[in-house]
């Protein structure tokens, strides 16, 4: 039979992997693109954030919509946005994407970007292959798993511009609420891919035109996703399957009969009775006589007495001996000694040994001794201890002096523990640093560099001195203007409060202003004493009206009343 051609090495598909047909396979190549990305912003805000404001007593979803470049260009122009019968919609959010680029926080090495060879491998659960049962465990079956590999993506960074625009400031701040309580999270369709997101510092500003005023805000989203191009791996499997090998374990037992045989030096003897025998099984003679060739002869010795003394036994005839010493030594016995020498004496719990005492010794009467004496546990004194001179060591060294002074301690790491009352007559030093009283001085007006104060004096103190920074911390009062100067300047009869020693000097940011029912931005306003005038100063220019005689401007903050 004739053979074909071996194919050349260059034309051999080693990875069979490359030959698979994936045309009635389920699980396609996965692909994570851009528009994934994108729409994942646009499905969190519309399914999770929901933004929605008050207008008109009614509750109007807010509308998102990605913005192409053209479109993104006419806002950037413009600063709004329109509809086909040019008006401006509001309100609304749009946003667009402004960067990509490779995070470097989590590095792929691919070798070859159109040839992966780094897979995310993970485990099926539960299949049809992966059961496990009863008879699976006593048959020994390991059941088989079910693996697939995925092609280990690109991780990426990408930034997003947003803009808010609404009509008033009030349904601004309840979008801006939901969006900040978002941040951190992970956006996008929980059935498909989800991106860690952070959100970025807001921009305000607020447009007023002769026609119509507008309230807009900028921010940025970073999020961190992961591309997988679409149709990059079209000639290979991207989601590898395979299957683990089943096991089936067979225990061996062994049945047999083994005969009794015997033999020396390697030869068995065959016929041998089946009968066992043990040693020991015959009757013993009733009488048993061991003799001697030369005698044992029992001698008694110093404190040992023997009823047989000097008796030879040579085990022709029995012998009945009683040995015995002067007293008796039972564990309830009285027992005398003239002198007992031992390397250690043990009384109840008591040990002497080697001249120490372990254990607690309680004496009824009297101990003289002319050496030194050492007490290894605890030595309790009823009485009274006298001693010329007293020295201590453990951990720490004290010496108690005849004239009275005592030393504790002899390093700065010793510690020094008092129970009771210290009584001080004079002064005393700490690190060098003298004390000489402890003064209950509520005012203190001495300014002593030598004196502890008192809790109660620290207290009366404290209290005396925050009674003023709290009456003007609490100050709070609402204020009508008396008077508008076209176009910048309010006046208000009131005196505003001077913040006391210790906290910074009342300023315009201790005042709230309306206009109007309306709030007025700080940055446009700056305040000014004048007498018994408060004067509220306007920058028309930031912020984009003028005071006229008529508008109700109401100002909250710290007045004197």
């Amino acid at each position: 039979m004739a053979t074909s051609k071996p194919l050349s090495r260059k034309q051999r598909v080693l990875n069979r992997g490359y030959l698979y047909s994936r045309s009635n396979d389920s699980i396609k190549n996965p692909a994570v693109t851009l528009m994934d990305v994108d729409s994942a912003i646009l499905f969190y805000f519309e399914n999770v954030i929901k933004p929605s404001v008050e207008d008109n007593s009614e509750n109007v979803k807010v509308p998102i919509m990605y913005a192409s470049p053209e479109r993104w260009k006419a806002i950037q122009r413009d600063g709004f946005m329109k509809d086909k019968k040019r008006q401006t919609i509001t309100p609304v959010i749009a946003y667009r994407r402004t960067s990509l680029e490779k995070d470097d926080m989590l590095p792929q090495d691919k070798l070859d970007a159109n040839n992966p060879n780094m897979f995310y491998t993970f485990e099926k659960k539960f299949t049809q292959a992966n059961r496990y049962d009863n008879f699976s465990v006593q048959i020994g079956k390991q059941p088989q798993r079910e693996y697939h590999n995925v092609t280990m993506p690109d991780y990426v960074t990408l930034s997003y511009d947003f803009i808010i625009w609404t009509t008033y400031i009030e349904q601004m701040n309840t979008i801006v609420e939901k969006i900040v309580y978002s941040d951190g999270a992970y956006w996008g369709d929980p059935d498909k891919m989800r991106f860690r997101t952070s959100v970025d510092a807001f921009t305000d500003a607020t447009e007023v035109s002769d026609l119509e005023r507008l309230v807009r805000t900028n921010f940025t989203v970073t999020m961190r996703g992961y591309l997988l191009p679409a149709g990059n791996f079209d000639h290979r499997s991207t989601t590898q399957k395979f299957l683990s090998p089943k096991k089936v374990i067979f225990a061996a037992e062994t049945d047999s009969t083994i005969n009794k045989v015997a033999g020396k030096s390697g030869q068995f003897l065959d016929g041998l009775s089946d009968e066992t025998t043990s040693a020991g099984t015959g009757t013993a003679p009733d009488t048993l006589g061991v003799a001697t060739t030369l005698p044992l002869t029992f001698n008694q010795g110093t404190g040992v007495t023997l009823s047989l003394d000097g008796i030879e036994f040579n085990g022709s005839s029995r012998v009945d001996q009683t040995i015995s010493i002067g007293q008796a030594v039972e564990t309830t016995s009285n027992v005398t000694f003239n002198q007992v020498s031992a390397s250690s004496v043990v009384f109840n719990d008591i040990t002497y040994d080697s001249g120490s005492i372990t254990g607690d010794l309680n004496i009824t009467g009297s101990v003289n001794t002319t050496g030194n004496l050492t007490v290894d546990g605890t030595a309790t004194i009823g009485g009274i201890l006298t001693a010329q001179e007293f020295h201590t060591e453990f951990i720490s060294a004290s010496i108690m002096y005849s004239s009275g002074s005592t030393q504790f301690g002899d390093t700065l790491d010793d510690t020094h523990n008092f129970t009771g009352s210290l009584d001080i007559t004079g002064s005393f030093e700490m690190n060098s640093y003298s004390v000489t009283e402890i003064s209950n001085d509520t005012t203190l007006t001495d300014s002593s560099a030598t004196a502890l104060v008192t809790e109660n004096a620290a207290k009366t103190y404290i209290d005396n001195e925050t009674d003023t920074q709290q009456a003007y911390l609490r100050k709070q009062f609402v204020k009508t203007t008396s008077s508008i100067t076209v176009p910048a300047t309010a006046s208000f009869t009131a005196i505003s409060a001077s913040a006391p020693t210790g906290l910074t000097a009342t300023s315009e940011n201790d005042f709230i202003f309306f206009i109007n029912g309306q709030y007025m931005e700080h940055d446009a306003i700056t305040i000014q004493q004048a007498g018994s005038t408060f004067l509220l100063k306007v920058d028309n220019d930031s912020i984009g009206y003028d005071l006229e005689t008529d508008d109700e401007i109401l100002a909250l903050g710290k007045f004197n009343s």
